[in-house]
């Protein structure tokens, strides 16, 4: 079974288990989930210091206030190739990146959190869960890994 999920827009690192208390120490609190979003505009310190002090989003038909997380700015833009799905391209404006880690996963949470600081997400790549990361792995690619690699 998929620990977590990436909706069909978001790509990037997928656990797989048959260990049911993996799963659930997983989807905790306690693993920290490290994703790399692409944003329409760039970024401002502003809009990075409201992300980790934390965000009103909807969920649910109400409001949630997300919980502090890491956020930083991606000076550098990572290669992940291309995507399989175009986003966009340069007439339509700059783009940046930002590093956004967090232990909650609400519903899109991610994508509403950017929103919510008025940078909509472009492009999301889940790059790690706990210490285990995507490195160089190309979609489709598995590799194993251990359960003492997922401590925080």
């Amino acid at each position: 079974m998929a620990i977590g999920r990436l909706d069909e827009d978001s790509e990037g690192l997928l656990l797989l288990t048959t260990d049911g208390n993996m799963s659930e120490l997983v989807r905790s609190k306690k693993v920290e989930k490290e994703y790399y979003v692409q944003v329409d505009g760039v970024i401002t310190p502003e809009a990075i210091e409201k992300l980790q002090n934390g965000v009103e989003i909807g969920l649910d038909g109400g409001k949630y206030k997300t919980k502090r997380c890491k956020a930083s700015l991606v000076a550098q833009i990572p290669d992940f190739g291309l995507r399989a799905k175009k986003i966009r391209d340069e007439r339509h404006g700059p783009t940046s990146w930002a590093s956004i880690t967090v232990n909650e996963g609400k519903f899109r949470q991610v994508r509403k959190m950017t929103a919510a600081v008025g940078f909509p997400t472009l492009r999301l790549v889940r790059v790690r869960i706990g210490n285990v990361y995507l490195q160089n792995l190309k979609a489709g690619e598995v590799r194993e890994v251990n359960d003492f690699e997922l401590d925080n």
